[in-house]
């Protein structure tokens, strides 16, 4: 994103208007960059490791979800946490 000067004028102090903020831009921009990337940088040396299921992999099912729809089975204190092992697809 940026302006284009079309053709020099004779309006000089709004050519140096437009020259002061493309610098100030490109700082705000480059601010912007730098902060975006030291919280990405904080945010994931706090992430553990996200394991990676394949097609075809047994998994368990959390009820965390599911429980409006599992409601009439039991009291939700001793409900399963999960459910399975189940295929994934």
């Amino acid at each position: 994103m940026g302006f284009k000067m079309r053709k020099k004028g004779k309006f000089e102090k709004a050519e140096e208007f437009m020259m002061r903020i493309k610098k100030i831009h490109k700082k705000a921009e480059a601010a912007l960059k730098k902060s975006q990337e030291e919280m990405k940088r904080y945010t994931n040396r706090r992430r553990s490791k996200v394991e990676e299921y394949q097609v075809e992999d047994w998994v368990l099912l959390s009820t965390k979800d599911l429980k409006y729809q599992m409601k009439g089975r039991r009291s939700e204190k001793l409900m399963e946490h999960f459910i399975g092992p189940l295929l994934r697809l």
